[in-house]
């Protein structure tokens, strides 16, 4: 018997000794159903059946069933922490566990680069405590059972050269690397490879533990905002387009889909979802991916105030030789538009609350004084992308809340100008509280407005084209989907029986 739940995810309901009979009793006098069951043997019992004609039967079905088990990757998820709000923690981070016996590192989610690295018990410069009140780890290799180095020889190594990520010396045959962020902070060390363990979900949201070798760069030095250690973590996850991401590793390993998405709560329990697969919603709108990118670059058209399409020159958010284009960056806190259009944006928001606010500039930034604590008179934002792909901004998605004045509230837009770069940049912002889908596979990146702290179904595709849907967003809650259907058949179970004893 099955039962349906949470958007047609199917569940096991087993029910065993008096309840079944009394259900099936049920079941088939309300249904008229015959309560004879006939079966029929595929060879009858008149007939005697060689051995091998058994086995031949079988070895049909064995194929069969193999194929369904293997044709579509699981679903990995990961817990999210962490908020975008700049001032309390201004990052959102997740767990990975690395390593044999595996040990627990906590690192940001980073869709502007393309590793995931973490530090090592050597390395210098890094922080030993966070001020997010979390373990800070240091990773040994030589303490893991199931680490190896990389060699310059190494296929994967080529990898990282190719993307001018890796370096190698003559002297010791080892592949290191150097990372340099837009922020200006920096990191060096050397490649390893050793296990990830993954929590998977395959149907059914029935969740287990799977791992796979992966390559990872292990940190001996680092500079800037990552020696901090007031939002310090174990290191940066990446999830880029390059062939030594952990996305693009696990997806070649068939372990993984070559697809994952996130949604991240805005509101001040931070918090959110992270899928190694595509988060389904009806309100999902797409748009492509610039080809042959080093990062999630798409085509920005325009930008509309209150429906108004502002009067600034596409060209300027084109991605080219001389402009960095429109970028998808979780790792970004805020939000940064090309010089070219920042001034249209601020000066459209400033004519259209003229009337209700008083205007300051406030660390060169434009703000507002509000009466209201609420950001609603402001007006709604949207950012059109090729492919008929608008994304809706509320006030709040381009506002960010100051002290008060004198009892009034004070907004100020979080938007800033990048100068000379020819670059927009997409923080986290602009991303939470809406589903991103990065679909590499088919080259595009999806979004729609949701309330993250909500459940999703997750869909992975297989090389046959099946799709499977599991419920990602209750995995490790206390609520979880397992103990909501328990409930739920705990309370048909007693319903069934009050019925035949009160009409018995």
């Amino acid at each position: 018997m099955r039962a349906y739940f949470l958007a047609g995810n199917p569940v096991k309901l087993i029910i065993t000794g008096t309840a079944i009979a009394i259900l099936l009793q049920a079941a088939f006098v309300l249904s008229g159903f015959p309560t004879t069951l006939t079966l029929e043997r595929a060879f009858p019992t008149n007939h005697l059946v060689e051995l091998n004609q058994l086995r031949v039967r079988d070895s049909f079905r064995h194929p069969r069933i193999l194929q369904q088990q293997s044709s579509v990757a699981s679903v990995v998820n990961f817990q999210v922490q962490g908020t975008y709000d700049p001032y309390r923690v201004g990052l959102y981070y997740t767990k990975l566990h690395l390593g044999s016996p595996p040990k627990q590192y906590y690192v940001q989610i980073d869709t502007g680069s393309d590793v995931l690295w973490v530090s090592c018990s050597s390395c210098n410069g890094c922080p030993k405590s966070s001020g997010l009140q979390i373990p800070i780890q240091f990773y040994d290799p030589s303490a893991s059972s199931t680490a190896s180095l990389i060699s310059c020889s190494d296929q994967r190594c080529l990898l990282g050269t190719q993307s001018s990520d890796s370096s190698c010396s003559s002297s010791n045959n080892q592949c290191s690397y150097t990372f340099q962020y837009g922020d200006g902070s920096g990191t060096s060390g050397y490649y390893v490879s050793d296990l990830i363990n993954l929590e998977t979900v395959v149907g059914n949201s029935v969740t287990s533990n799977a791992s796979a070798s992966i390559v990872f760069g292990c940190s001996t030095s680092q500079t800037g905002d990552l020696t901090k250690s007031d939002r310090a973590v174990d290191g940066i996850f990446g999830f880029g387009q390059q062939g030594l991401s952990v996305i693009a590793q696990l997806s070649s390993q068939g372990i993984s889909p070559n697809a994952f998405s996130h949604c991240l709560v805005g509101n001040g329990a931070g918090g959110g979802i992270l899928v190694l697969g595509q988060i389904i919603e009806p309100n999902m709108v797409y748009t492509p991916l610039i080809a042959s990118q080093p990062h999630y670059n798409i085509n920005l058209l325009s930008i509309s105030v209150n429906g108004q399409t502002l009067a600034i020159d596409p060209s300027m958010f084109a991605t080219s030789s001389s402009r960095g284009g429109t970028i998808i960056d979780s790792g970004t806190t805020l939000a940064y538009l090309t010089e070219e259009a920042y001034d249209p944006f601020v000066d459209a928001i400033t004519q259209s609350v003229s009337q209700s606010v008083q205007p300051l500039v406030s660390k060169g930034s434009q703000c507002y004084i509000v009466a209201s604590s609420s950001p609603e008179i402001f007006p709604t934002v949207s950012l059109n992308f090729a492919g008929s792909a608008s994304m809706l901004l509320r006030p709040q998605d381009y506002l960010l809340q100051q002290n008060s004045v004198a009892g009034a509230s004070v907004w100020c837009i979080g938007f800033q100008k990048t100068r000379g770069q020819g670059i927009t940049i997409l923080g986290d912002l602009v991303l939470k509280d809406k589903i991103i889908v990065y679909d590499l596979g088919g080259q595009r990146i999806g979004w729609a407005n949701y309330d993250c702290s909500m459940s999703v179904n997750v869909s992975t595709m297989s090389s046959g084209g099946r799709s499977e849907y599991v419920n990602a967003g209750q995995i490790g809650s206390s609520n979880s989907l397992q103990d909501e259907c328990k409930k739920m058949i705990f309370m048909v179970v007693v319903l069934q029986l009050f019925v035949f004893f009160v009409f018995s």
